[in-house]
């Protein structure tokens, strides 16, 4: 684990889903096949392919997934069918990475502040998080349509920043590709990468200032992180 420590110590931390809290690879490729058979009979595109268009939101992976020849009113068709399809099959085979639940749980119990910043649409992602139990984690969930622009923009951050009153050198924003690395850096927050999600190589450029191997590891820097300045608060070694 490669940290850059805070100075001050973490009260916000802003989680990306797919890939970062959830493993949803397997639903996402079967909904974006069934997109494609649905529109021209294509034939199914390698998981590892679909899993590399993830990241910027659904309209951009199903322009990715037709292809440049398809038109604007096909794109939208096939967006519409990819929504419906994926809304009936999103929890199909979808998880939790190995300890999200338990690194959510110590967060919450320390008094963090939680939040969701997806591009996945914003029912869509609120739902996934109720059917999966983690909804009481968290006191707000953005998706890719609750503001007028997607991440890298900083609009969700800032949204996020302002409603709690936290300071940004003390909020962190954690997610596995590029595109979250960047929106923390957009902001002027910190910023964390999980090795373990869909894009890990993109997390070199621009690097992160933490990177984990576990969400356990980024539950345990950030709890060390306070009991240590609530130690230099009271006084005592």
């Amino acid at each position: 684990m490669n940290a850059a420590p805070p100075a001050r110590s973490i009260e916000l931390v802003i989680f990306d889903l797919d890939g970062t809290l959830i493993d949803s690879k397997l639903d996402l490729a079967h909904a974006v096949n069934a997109t494609r058979a649905h529109m021209r009979m294509l034939p199914p595109l390698e998981h590892e392919r679909v899993y590399s268009y993830v990241g910027s939101g659904a309209p951009v992976l199903i322009r990715r997934a037709l292809g440049p020849d398809a038109t604007e009113g096909e794109v939208q068709e096939a967006l519409e069918f990819f929504l419906e399809y994926y809304r009936d099959h999103m929890l199909d085979y979808t998880v939790l990475y190995p300890g999200v639940q338990e690194s959510l749980a110590h967060l919450h119990a320390a008094g963090i502040r939680m939040a969701i910043l997806t591009n996945k649409p914003v029912r869509i992602s609120q739902a996934i998080v109720d059917g999966l139990k983690l909804g009481g984690y968290f006191f707000r969930v953005y998706g890719g349509n609750s503001f007028d622009q997607k991440k890298p923009h900083p609009v969700g951050i800032e949204k996020l920043l302002r409603e709690t009153c936290i300071e940004r050198e003390r909020a962190v924003m954690v997610g596995d590709s590029s595109v979250d690395i960047q929106t923390a850096r957009n902001a002027g927050v910190w910023s964390c990468g999980v090795r373990y999600g869909f894009l890990p190589e993109t997390l070199a450029d621009p690097a992160p200032d933490l990177l984990v191997d576990r969400m356990e590891d980024l539950a345990a820097w950030i709890l060390a992180h306070r009991r240590s300045k609530s130690r230099e608060d009271s006084g005592k070694p």
